[in-house]
This record gives C-alpha cells, structure tokens and sequence, in this order.
C-alpha cells in the first residue's frame, strides 16, 4: 500500500476548491523555450518527469545543484505539458541560464516519498550531481509533500522550500536540522496560512533555523512571487549539506 502523508488527504478537495490554476495551453502555442524542457520516464520509480538540464552542463565537467520541485493538485495526471505553467519548470521556459538541474516528477493523486526518493537517486547516478546541493521545493499539495519527503528524509537535502503547503508539527524535530524558507499568501483560503504558521513556530522552538516569508493581502496562488524571484534561488545555492 503506498503510504501517504496528511496533504494527500486534501487532494480531492484541492481539485475542486483550486479554482486559481490556469487553463492549460494549447500544444500550438508552445513556446521556444519549452523544448529546455525534457520529457523522461523513470520505470523505477513508476513516474514521468520532466528534466532540465543547465546550459553549460554538456561543455564542462562540473557537478550542478539539483532542484526537485513537487507540482499541485491541479498539474496532476498523465500530460507533463501541465507542469509547465507554475513554478521553476515555467520559469526555466524564460531563464535558460538556470544554475540547476531541474527535476520535476508528475504524479496522478499525492506523492509517494519512496518514489520521489527512488527517482532522485536515479538523478544522482546519471548525472554529475553536486551531493551537498539537492533542493527540495514544492506548492500546495506539493508544498505538503515537501514537508512530509523533507521530514523522513532530511539527510538528503540542503534545504527546503514548502510553498502555501500542510505540514506536521509533530515532525518538527526531524525538519529542525534543515534550512528552509517557507512562503504563505496571509488570505490564503485553499490551505489556511495557519498551517505555515504553526510549522515555523514548531521548528524554531525545537532549535530550527527556517525563514518564514507571508504576503500579505495575498491568496493561494502566490507561485510567481515565489518562484520568479532570484533571490530565492540564490538563497538555496548558498545553502550546503555537510559532508559526512
């Protein structure tokens, strides 16, 4: 039985209550940048996804950062082309010199964190992958299950970034070691802002490091303010797992 995390209890709620999300494009008007944006299929780890990979990645022997970013409710499904009009997979479509391998797996209803982590170690040892660079980030639903991989596997990132996500105070203590930087819109009426509140108050008193970022007057959908901002991505590349 796959085991799931309390976001995936809200799916069926998302689905219908997510009236923010846009309407997906038309495969006519896709844009040049799309094709920066490679469909993949893991059979390991039973997902598809989406891959991209910096621009200077095949002229140099470099190691590159990873990103692992964990879509909504409403990109669910079979068509990978849903997870191009929110979060980093959108922004690579305008900002080809994006400093990450990206790696964004598509899911059919909640994420399974042994998938998740399944597919992320097939990224390790495909790619020249920085081991102290791996990223988690994630909205809505995916902003859950980014608190919930983040929680049993936390010796696998260098940071975290759960976007207007539900999250376990319980876990705490395990998300603790963590630096994380957590977005919520303060009007947010999908997924309460409370629940971001809670979570950061938790992990600072059990001796966390974490940034909490609200926008005021803001609703659910805060995704381009998040993930069209530089500075948030420069943050996590200053951020560093340490080696063993």
């Amino acid at each position: 039985m796959i085991r799931v995390g309390l976001y995936t209890s809200l799916f069926g709620w998302f689905l219908i209550a997510n009236v923010t999300v846009a309407q997906e494009k038309p495969h006519n008007t896709a844009k040049p940048g799309d094709a920066l944006l490679l469909p993949e299929k893991s059979v390991g780890a039973k997902m598809d996804y989406l891959l991209f990979l910096p621009q200077e990645y095949e002229k140099s022997q470099k190691k590159w950062p990873v990103l692992l970013y964990l879509h909504g409710s409403g990109e669910c499904g079979t068509n990978l082309n849903l997870l191009k009009r929110n979060g980093p997979t959108k922004y690579v479509l305008t900002h080809p010199e994006f400093p990450f391998i990206l790696v964004a797996p598509q899911t059919k209803g909640g994420f399974d964190d042994r998938a998740v982590v399944r597919l992320l170690d097939q990224i390790v040892n495909r790619y020249r992958v920085e081991s102290r660079q791996v990223y988690l980030t994630g909205l809505s639903m995916g902003g859950g299950a980014t608190w919930d991989i983040a929680a049993k596997h936390p010796e696998r990132f260098a940071a975290v970034v759960p976007v207007s996500g539900v999250g376990n105070t319980g876990m705490a203590n395990k998300l603790a070691v963590l630096p994380i930087w957590v977005f919520h819109g303060s009007r947010d009426n999908i997924i309460s802002v409370e629940w971001s509140q809670k979570m950061v108050a938790a992990i600072k008193a059990a001796g966390g490091t974490i940034k909490y970022t609200e926008f005021p007057k803001s609703h659910h959908n805060i995704w381009a303010k998040v993930y069209d901002n530089p500075e948030m991505y420069q943050w996590l590349l200053a951020q560093k797992r340490r080696s063993k």
